[in-house]
């Protein structure tokens, strides 16, 4: 130990190494996995409310995001979980490509909100899509949007759901992204 330091100075290094609050890109990956996963079950939480309380009924393609926004927060809750650095780079990967797929749709049904065809019908719902016709079929039926999926029911400062499921899942991706960069340092 250097004669010159005094105990006060060596906490200082010591606070100094590690990331603190107020430094949330130095946080650990760990932290941030537990960020993602409160932020996933709080968004569907929200989505539950409007679909229960204010009475909103989700499109197919609301529900297919739904979907995606689940597998965001379980693929975060098992990173969450699992301390060791590969199983959580195997995480982010994923967590990734989920919020990829889930920005999509969302970027899809904003198109169509901007963009509506020329001739809207009510197609059918999610559900009875998936009972009705193979999955071969039913997955572009559910991405060609119909009726309901153009319409905007509710918005928040100008940006109707799908823009902002679309900005959460732009989110994480850059979350995933970052998580990937932690990870690999580790190694």
């Amino acid at each position: 130990m250097n004669d010159d330091l005094t105990p006060l100075d060596s906490i200082n290094a010591e606070h100094a190494s590690r990331p603190t609050w107020r430094q949330p890109l130095g946080w650990p990956s760990q932290r941030w996995l537990g960020l993602v996963a409160l932020a996933a079950v709080a968004l569907l939480a929200f989505g539950l409310y409007l679909q229960h309380v204010v009475g909103l009924e989700p499109c197919p393609m609301c529900i297919v995001q739904r979907y995606a926004l689940m597998g965001v927060g379980v693929l975060a809750l098992l990173g969450w979980v699992w301390r060791w650095p590969r199983p959580q780079l195997v995480v982010w990967v994923m967590l990734g490509l989920v919020a990829g797929f889930g920005a999509f749709t969302a970027a899809r049904q904003s198109w169509l909100q901007w963009y509506p065809p020329e001739v809207v019908s009510c197609g059918r719902d999610f559900y009875g899509m998936i009972e009705s016709f193979p999955i071969g079929r039913a997955i572009p039926m559910i991405f060609r949007g119909s009726g309901d999926c153009t319409q905007i029911d509710w918005t928040f400062l100008g940006g109707s759901i799908a823009n902002w499921s679309f900005l959460w899942f732009i989110a994480f991706i850059l979350l995933a992204i970052h998580g990937v960069r932690l990870q690999v340092k580790k190694m």
